[in-house]
């Protein structure tokens, strides 16, 4: 009985030390979670306030190393970028030595070129395709554009992007203006991000790709590119070391024509055209930003098919260059003077009084066809090269411009009068 009672009090007491033992142990667990947890949010605050202070820096260093007006580059390198060869980059270091200021990504630089058999200089737009975080060189990739496909043999290509190819060549030197334009990632979001490239249209989302890359950003990441086959993909080491480093971002390759060489699976991961049809396939809800750049007509759908998906039109960004980005005013909506006779355009400094035509695009269509010259680039209202200075009257603008240009002037590659007007050209 005695026996009992001792082994039934030892059972008692040794039950006691392992509940003791087991809520030790629980205490010591939950402390433990709260530390990691406290550690966690000491790390994340510590990672969003490194982000903060860097992006304070980036801004101030834009700020103050900017240039007005046009800087001498030196081309440092050019290196083909694709099998076709018709995709060269340019990298451009500062021919006076001194420091670059930082550039948003998607953005671009503006060119002023002498051409020969040119009367005068042409200006040009090409985004810059590199990281911002590269402080020491400017990269350009820019695809030489060759004759139409339904003109003949022996007729022009591109004007600008054949003398980059051919007539410029490492050591030369070009004038550029500063880093511009209003098509470039939210670099202060941390919402799940899409970018859509179409041809050479991938410039400017690879910069953002390398951006969202080279600062550790934890950001959801879709990177689609669409192009014809492998001869046609242009930098495609690049993505792939990028991608294939971080497991919250991913590529999907999209060809539109691939031959027999091309592999699927491996050189691509869909074939035909890119479209909201092939983002679902990948992506479950519209729930991200979008940032799309390629030819006129890819850009419309995508865009267009976005919306249909529920996208909001403050989520899907796109980058516009050349009159084809830039819709077409309807002759219905051409504007008339009060007196109901046609709306008078009048070039102060030519000499020059027309009545608007309906047939024109812009104001800079308008004098281009009446023999005023109007310096331009873009054509888009994205670099701000066409700003002219109006003297009297108004204008409207055909889509909205990347910003504003200063008070009392007009980009007229995108504005059409509003009422009779003069301008300073």
């Amino acid at each position: 009985m005695v026996l009992t009672l001792q082994v039934f009090g030892g059972l008692i007491v040794m039950t006691a030390l392992m509940q003791a033992v087991a809520g030790l142990a629980a205490q010591f667990a939950r402390a433990r979670r709260s530390r990691q947890m406290e550690d966690r949010k000491i790390a994340l605050f510590e990672r969003q306030a490194d982000i903060l202070i860097r992006r304070a820096e980036v801004d101030r260093e834009r700020s103050e190393l900017t240039w007005s007006g046009k800087r001498k580059f030196r081309i440092d390198e050019k290196r083909i970028e694709n099998r076709a060869g018709d995709i060269c980059s340019f990298y451009l270091a500062p021919h006076d030595g001194g420091p670059l200021p930082p550039f948003l990504p998607g953005q671009f630089l503006t060119f002023e070129l002498n051409i020969p058999d040119r009367p005068a200089a042409v200006v040009r737009c090409y985004s810059l395709s590199d990281s911002p975080l590269d402080r020491n060189r400017y990269r350009v990739s820019i695809k030489r554009i060759g004759p139409p496909p339904k003109g003949p043999p022996d007729a022009p290509g591109g004007l600008v992007s054949n003398h980059f190819h051919k007539a410029l060549k490492e050591g030369d030197v070009v004038d550029v203006m500063a880093p511009n334009g209003g098509f470039y990632l939210d670099t202060h979001s941390e919402r799940p991000v899409v970018l859509i490239a179409g041809g050479v249209g991938l410039t400017p989302v690879l910069s953002m790709l390398k951006w969202l890359a080279g600062t550790d950003s934890h950001r959801e990441t879709w990177f689609f590119y669409a192009v014809r086959n492998s001869n046609d993909m242009a930098l495609h080491d690049e993505i792939r070391e990028i991608v294939n480093n971080r497991s919250h971002f991913h590529s999907v390759i999209v060809y539109s024509e691939p031959t027999d060489k091309c592999i699927e699976g491996t050189d691509y991961d869909a074939s035909g055209h890119i479209s909201v049809d092939v983002l679902k396939r990948y992506l479950e809800t519209s729930n991200y930003e979008f940032y799309v750049c390629g030819p006129p007509p890819m850009m419309e759908a995508i865009t267009k098919q976005l919306y249909e998906w529920g996208a909001p039109e403050d989520d899907v960004h796109f980058e516009a260059f050349g009159p084809a980005s830039v819709k077409k005013v309807q002759k219905s909506e051409a504007p008339a003077s009060s007196e109901g006779a046609g709306v008078k355009v009048e070039f102060a400094r030519s000499g020059k009084s027309v009545v608007w035509d309906s047939e024109s695009a812009n104001l800079l269509e308008l004098a281009d066809a009446n023999g005023v010259r109007i310096n331009s680039g873009c054509r888009a209202g994205n670099c701000g090269t066409c700003a002219t200075a109006v003297k009297q009257g108004k204008v409207s603008y055909v889509t909205k411009p990347s910003s504003k240009p200063a008070q009392g002037s007009a980009l007229v590659c995108i504005a059409c009068p509003d009422g009779d007007i003069v301008l300073d050209a």
